[in-house]
């Protein structure tokens, strides 16, 4: 019986030593394991870790910063933003016509300076030349001026060549070239010989391009001191007209004549001027200019 039991228990202890060797086995795996997962837990110190969190952080403040700049803004905001584009689009028309109008100033000028130079030694020297603004239907008015201020024939040509005083009645021409409008001027100058004929259509909604080219065309024929524009319907007092322009003989740039300011016309008035706010800031009126 003794001898059975022993070797009974023989048996068991292999067994059992195998069983403790694969415990020890998976307790040291399991270690390691644990080792390698838990063991190199990253230093909240080291710099690396502290890079990267300020990284995260920064890309967290441009992106809330983003997000609350590209929200919609509301209506007030949105309405100033066109209040102030449409001032900076007004404020550039008015310095792009204001440019414009230097501009043309200047070409004009050049382009005076140009033909004043090209027959600067045809020029003739004179105190006042005086134009007198008509039409082709006016020879009425034209004979009335004769009959009354103006010198004829040999006077007309004594006062011009003793005294400097040029008098002329100013004219274009007709669309049409050579018209019987034309002829008839021709003849009427045949005659009297006081005409200055332009370079210019006749037409009453030209009076300022043909007074603008009655002064470059009396400019480049004549060195004179004064250049002074009527109408055919006004009569002039002549040796009033000498006296007082030789009271200001040696004054530079005189200008003599209707200054002028005021509101716009109405709405309904041919003469309205839609862009008034080019002549100034003060509202709607005109700055104050030579008429």
């Amino acid at each position: 019986m003794k001898a059975k039991s022993g070797a009974a228990g023989g048996e068991r202890r292999p067994v059992l030593s195998r069983t403790i060797l694969l415990l020890c086995a998976c307790s040291f795996g399991l270690g390691m394991l644990f080792t390698d997962r838990f063991g190199a837990m990253p230093d909240l110190k080291s710099p690396v870790v502290a890079q990267r969190r300020r990284q995260e952080e920064e890309l967290q403040v441009v992106s809330e910063d983003f997000v609350a700049k590209t929200k919609p803004s509301d209506d007030r905001d949105v309405m100033g933003e066109v209040a102030k584009t449409h001032e900076a689009i007004q404020y550039l028309d008015k310095s792009i016509a204001t440019l414009q109008m230097e501009l043309a100033a200047r070409r004009s000028r050049h382009e005076l300076l140009e033909s004043a130079d090209g027959v600067r030694q045809e020029r003739k020297k004179a105190f006042v030349v005086i134009g007198i603004n008509t039409a082709f239907s006016s020879k009425k008015r034209r004979d009335s001026v004769r009959e009354t201020w103006m010198p004829q024939g040999e006077k007309l040509k004594k006062l011009e060549e003793e005294k400097g005083v040029v008098i002329r009645f100013m004219i274009g021409h007709s669309p049409a070239s050579n018209s019987a409008l034309d002829q008839a001027i021709d003849v009427e100058d045949a005659i009297h010989h006081d005409f200055l004929r332009l370079d210019h259509v006749e037409g009453y909604h030209k009076l300022s391009a043909k007074t603008k080219t009655f002064f470059s065309t009396a400019v480049a024929s004549w060195d004179a001191d004064f250049y002074v524009k009527v109408d055919d319907d006004v009569h002039v007092n002549l040796g009033m007209l000498l006296t007082t322009l030789g009271r200001h003989k040696l004054k530079p740039r005189v200008y003599i004549g209707c200054m002028k300011s005021g509101p716009v016309l109405s709405d309904n008035s041919k003469y309205h001027e839609p862009e008034f706010w080019k002549f100034g800031e003060d509202g709607n009126k005109y700055f104050r200019h030579a008429t």
